[in-house]
């Protein structure tokens, strides 16, 4: 009688058992399955310029959340999670030497240098102990074998490109089963212990978040496209900046593979806005593939010679919501308070930072690797590569202006009043350029420049062409208020990066 087979299921950003390659490729080569997420020491490091820490609370709660779902999930299915605090080369490593019967470990590959580097170690790991490494691509709408190009060196260095390609040649595969049960662990061995948020060196429970995990992203797949019809809005709805349901939310539960991006595509329909998301997704993926530790570097993708500052007392302005410059700190501190910041959000505090403050991109992108729930390596980077001008396609002189991107996307500034509430007295659009108003003004809104509000920090010369455009009254004919829809523009598009239109 041959010795039982043993495989080890690597998990990483792939918390969850629906499509999932690793766990339907164990079902079949295994008789004992052992289920494994490492809390890895590294990733709760300091970031790799700055010392940022690596996770932040909100990230960090929501990773826990994930765990304990997927441990959850798994139980009623005949297993659970082994979870393992230390680095993850050495808890397989001991694994194997424990158990005696591992004959292989599967795992989902991933992009960046930090997650190669271990995967490396593995893999010498197991051929040292003759044990196979079993690997999948899991993490992308379209997989990275079925791309229409004959190397990954032949992806287009613009998105439009990629996306016409892709879409016109290019294939998805379908959702894997998921499996009623899953074969057990070895016997003896112990599940683990999940650690707390203290222990991993937070304080502070972050509430009000979304639960992570699988069962909660399936819940939310199902609240949007079944219970409600913001799918029918989400082209006109994306750029909204309050509420729950102005963009489909999936981006925390993607990041940590809690739910298949396969998957959120069959239930959308195939919604374009949705799939232009997901590829958005993918393109940065395979851009990391593609150009590797470059996507980290100063000078970028294009080694374009930029001279950054790195004045922290500009950047504590910036990242502390107190710049002066409302929509910026709006933003900024709903970053701070929440984890999250919506798209336009983004793009925009990221322009601000490198273009108005000339600041290195890198800190805004280490600390938004610090803060964002949602936060995925070759996303972040990627967007701070393109509002920095220095990744694929970059636009000469691309720059938003502050107050103009106020009035467009936070016409009556309720979304300035809900974060930055020293300025809640002031009505209407004034709301974005309180260093102009009036002394008188300023006191009835009972608001003091640099005692309850600062000034700004710098103010751009293009801004003067907006301040006079402000509205103090209700939305403009055909718009449905800042919380609902921001106005559209001709060629503006999905996103701002590939807009043929200069004036932001």
């Amino acid at each position: 009688m041959s010795a039982c087979r043993t495989v080890i299921c690597l998990l990483r950003n792939d918390l969850r058992l629906h499509d999932n390659e690793v766990f339907h490729w164990a079902q079949r080569n295994a008789d004992h399955i052992i289920p494994l997420y490492c809390f890895d020491p590294r990733h709760y490091q300091g970031t790799y310029h700055f010392n940022f820490p690596k996770t932040g609370p909100f990230r960090l709660r929501f990773l826990l959340d994930s765990v304990k779902d997927l441990r959850a999930t798994l139980k009623k299915r005949g297993s659970t999670l082994l979870v393992r605090e230390g680095k993850t080369e050495d808890v397989v490593s001991d694994l194997i030497q424990q158990l005696g019967s591992v004959t292989a470990v599967a795992f989902h590959e991933e992009v960046a240098s930090e997650e190669k580097s271990v995967e490396k170690k593995l893999k010498d790991i197991c051929c040292k102990n003759k044990v196979k490494v079993q690997t999948f691509w899991g993490s992308t709408l379209y997989h990275r074998d079925d791309l229409p190009f004959s190397h990954i060196r032949g992806l287009p260095d613009i998105y439009t490109q990629f996306r016409k390609v892709v879409e016109g040649q290019g294939r998805v595969r379908p959702v894997l089963s998921t499996p009623e049960q899953v074969k057990a662990l070895p016997l003896g061995l112990e599940e683990g212990t999940i650690p707390t948020f203290e222990g991993l060196g937070q304080t502070g429970l972050p509430l009000g978040l979304p639960m992570g995990g699988e069962t909660e992203a399936l819940a939310r797949l199902k609240h949007y496209f079944w219970d409600t019809v913001r799918p029918l809005l989400t082209k006109e709805t994306r750029n909204g900046m309050i509420g729950v349901d102005y963009s489909t939310k999936f981006s925390p539960w993607l990041a940590l593979g809690c739910i298949s991006h396969i998957l959120v595509s069959n239930v959308s329909n195939k919604i374009n806005s949705v799939i232009f998301e997901l590829l958005w997704r993918d393109y940065f993926k395979f851009v990391g593939i593609k150009y590797g530790n470059r996507v980290f570097h100063m000078n970028g993708l294009q080694d374009k010679h930029v001279s950054w500052k790195t004045d922290m007392t500009l950047f504590n302005a910036w990242k502390e919501g107190r710049t002066g410059v409302p929509f910026v700190d709006a933003n900024m501190r709903e970053l701070a308070l929440t984890g999250f910041m919506s798209n336009r959000g983004r793009q925009n505090v990221a322009s601000f930072l490198t273009k108005d403050l000339g600041l290195d991109w890198r800190l805004g992108a280490e600390w938004f690797e610090y803060l964002l729930v949602d936060h995925d390596v070759c996303s972040n980077y990627g967007n701070w590569l393109y509002s920095a001008g220095i990744g694929n396609d970059p636009r000469e002189n691309r720059k938003f202006n502050m107050i103009k991107q106020g009035l467009d996307y936070d016409n009556n500034g309720d979304y300035v009043r809900q974060w930055v509430p020293e300025l809640q007295g002031i009505k209407g659009g004034d709301i974005h350029t309180p260093w102009t108003l009036s002394n008188s003004a300023l006191s009835r809104a009972q608001v003091s420049l640099n005692e309850t509000y600062p000034s700004p920090v710098i103010t751009a010369p293009e801004w003067s062409r907006h301040i006079n455009n402000k509205s103090s009254g209700p939305p403009a004919k055909g718009r449905k208020g800042s919380s609902y829809a921001p106005r559209q523009h001709k060629d503006r598009g999905i996103d701002f990066y590939f807009s043929k239109n200069k004036s932001f």
